[in-house]
């Protein structure tokens, strides 16, 4: 669909930044660039869809809680605003190692956007228009400004692209489809044909959500009841533990029916995933119902929970139930479910078409590579997922403002964050599906937990401009109390007396045949740190609102140290190939020996280290050290 402006004109303001979308990505790129005192606007196709949860109604889960933390520990908002409107809270993986322990909060859906929005709005710097961008304007391989649908101007000097899921975005179910966004909002038709102009190259993916259903027609007593953690942990690192002990909400467990599968088998052909309406890649890790009931296909039954869209709605989420099939379907299928037989569905289940870009066209700093002052972050580069784009959105944000202020971008690597892995992905590796953050992505995740957060990041933040003095201040008070326990329980010792043997009996441990440290009843697995207090006579007094996350941490580094020690020399390693770096101007074709796939990757990709390099599907080992070889002869 070509855009031509009836008319245009410039609007006087001047503007530091244009953030194009107030998504979750949006929100945090354009709440860091205003922090970080640059004049920002955000514009959005709808005031109302700030920071919109369209689909789940939650917050975390498995490695996405490492995300928030992350982001929280930046200096961004989704960990503060999720502390404030969640109704259930969960840390899941707890029977595991802390590295995969994750928060989860299922949030109030109205309240954790009319929160956030409240935030951008008395954000001092930042501007909110409702309007849709039709071109970027650039001279010179460089941005000058946007262009508004009405056909006037802003002036900028950076963009930074968060358009979600917008772009020409396309609902389906059944033989319905309608030219709309998420929830029934208005679609972006006009700015994929600019950025194609640009040189951008541009994907086609889908993703999907289930139905929700009226509360009031749902038997819960079918269901298994799914309760809150009893001892909430929060998700920002300035929130006081305990002020988000609240009354919490009830979620429920239900399972779909060999009845279920069959009525999805029987309608395949009408679905619009398998009749090939539907032209977008989607999740694989996030899949629809009916790809359950195909690929898994052994699978006599698939788990369904049933959670509250918020306090203050009747609607309910059918988590696991994905679907584009026809309503008809929908209604049959649902109410073969225990506990929905007479289920009313209020929002039929739909898949959402979208334009999205092929995230290699971006450096590390989320800028594209051949347009200065161009940067993208969220679904829009490929991902999927709230939480990924809110940790593109800060990145985003903050290397826009580093470029505004001539300082060198903010590049975490994957031996640092979860953020950094993310990243490195997207930009690194081609996708043809939507990515999505898993623990297993990350090579050094017993370092990245999600408890350790601050210790990362909250420096970085503090640098940057992000985090005040009286947070980083708090951060190191806690890193000094951390570093003094360590040392002293390593040489706390406590003998084999009655009150000893008596709590390791207690506790199911093997008596003391001798003296011990504490520290090393700590690494039995059985004990913990705190579990040790009532033997623990010189145990310090911590100030109160450090004392829960110093034992956490005393507790953890003693009883992972190896396995820490192990990981910080792999860390070391990895860094020695981060820190080789491949000039901009390098010439792929004069490097001897390389493969021709190599050569057609390496110049597709530029990548900036030899790191990169070697993540680079179609790059060998062998490759990478001719290139070693190279560098080291030519450039010196």
């Amino acid at each position: 669909m070509k855009y031509s402006a009836n008319s245009v004109w410039e609007n006087k303001d001047q503007y530091d930044v244009a953030v194009i979308g107030a998504g979750h990505a949006g929100c945090e790129a354009a709440l860091a660039c205003a922090r970080l005192g640059f004049r920002t606007i955000v514009f959005t196709v709808s005031v109302d869809s700030i920071a919109l949860m369209p689909c789940n109604p939650n917050i975390g889960g498995s490695s996405k809680g490492h995300l928030v933390k992350e982001v929280d520990a930046l200096g961004g908002e989704m960990g503060k605003v999720i502390d404030q409107t969640f109704i259930q809270s969960k840390m899941l993986n707890k029977s595991k190692g802390p590295a995969v322990h994750s928060l989860r909060a299922q949030a109030d859906k109205n309240e954790y956007s009319k929160t956030m929005r409240q935030v951008l709005e008395n954000q001092e710097n930042l501007e909110i228009k409702q309007a849709e961008i039709v071109n970027i304007l650039t001279e010179n391989d460089e941005v000058t400004g946007v262009q508004l649908y009405s056909g006037m101007i802003y002036r900028c000097k950076a963009v930074i692209l968060c358009t979600g899921t917008y772009l020409k975005s396309r609902c389906v179910y059944g033989d319905v489809s309608m030219s709309t966004g998420p929830n029934g909002l208005q679609s972006a038709n006009y700015l994929t044909d600019c950025l194609k102009e640009l040189g951008i190259k541009m994907y086609r993916f889908k993703t999907g959500t289930p139905a929700r259903i009226d509360k009031n027609s749902i038997d819960f007593s079918k269901m298994e009841e799914q309760f809150g953690d009893e001892r909430i942990v929060p998700f920002s690192f300035t929130t006081n533990p305990n002020d988000v002990q609240i009354d919490q909400a009830s979620c429920w467990l239900t399972y779909t029916n060999e009845e279920t599968h069959r009525i999805i088998r029987e309608n395949l052909d009408r679905s619009p995933l398998y009749s090939g309406m539907i032209e977008g890649t989607g999740p694989r890790y996030c899949p629809s119902i009916e790809d359950k009931v195909v690929k898994f296909a052994d699978k006599n039954r698939h788990q369904v929970f049933i959670e509250p869209e918020g306090l203050g709605t009747n609607e309910m989420y059918v988590g696991g139930m994905s679907s584009s099939l026809p309503e008809d379907v929908q209604y049959a299928m649902y109410r073969s479910v225990p506990g929905l037989e007479n289920a009313k569905i209020v929002r039929n289940a739909y898949a959402i078409e979208y334009d999205c870009i092929d995230g290699r066209q971006l450096k590390p700093s989320l800028e594209f590579k051949n347009i200065h002052g161009l940067f993208s972050a969220g679904q829009f580069n490929g991902s999927s997922g709230y939480e990924e784009a809110a940790a593109q959105g800060i990145v985003a944000g903050i290397n826009a403002a580093r470029m505004l202020q001539g300082k060198e971008p903010m590049i975490l690597d994957r031996s640092e964050a979860y953020i950094g892995v993310l990243i490195d992905d997207i930009v690194t590796k081609e996708s043809h599906e939507p990515y999505r953050m898993m623990t297993s992505r990350a090579e050094y995740r017993l370092l990245l937990r999600q408890d350790n957060a601050d210790q990362r990041l909250t420096k970085k933040g503090y640098e940057v401009g992000l985090i005040n003095e009286e947070r980083y201040q708090r951060l190191l008070k806690k890193e000094e109390l951390i570093k003094n326990e360590i040392e002293r329980v390593e040489h706390a010792n406590v003998g084999a007396n009655e009150k000893v043997q008596t709590l390791l009996k207690e506790c199911g441990s093997t008596p003391l045949s001798s003296g011990s440290t504490i520290a090393e009843l700590i690494r039995r697995p059985e004990l913990t740190y705190d579990m040790l207090k009532p033997i623990d006579n010189a145990r310090p007094d911590f100030p109160k609102n450090l004392a829960e996350e110093v034992a956490e941490q005393v507790n953890i580094c003693i009883k992972y140290a190896g396995y820490i020690t192990r990981q910080m020399r792999q860390v070391e390693q990895f860094k020695k190939l981060e820190r080789k770096k491949i000039p901009e101007d390098i010439d792929y074709d004069k490097v001897n020996s390389l493969r021709i796939e190599a050569i057609q990757k390496l110049k597709e990709h530029r990548p900036a280290s030899i790191g990169q390099a070697s993540r680079i599907s179609g790059v060998s080992p062998a490759d990478i050290s001719v290139l070693l070889i190279y560098l080291g002869g030519v450039y010196k």
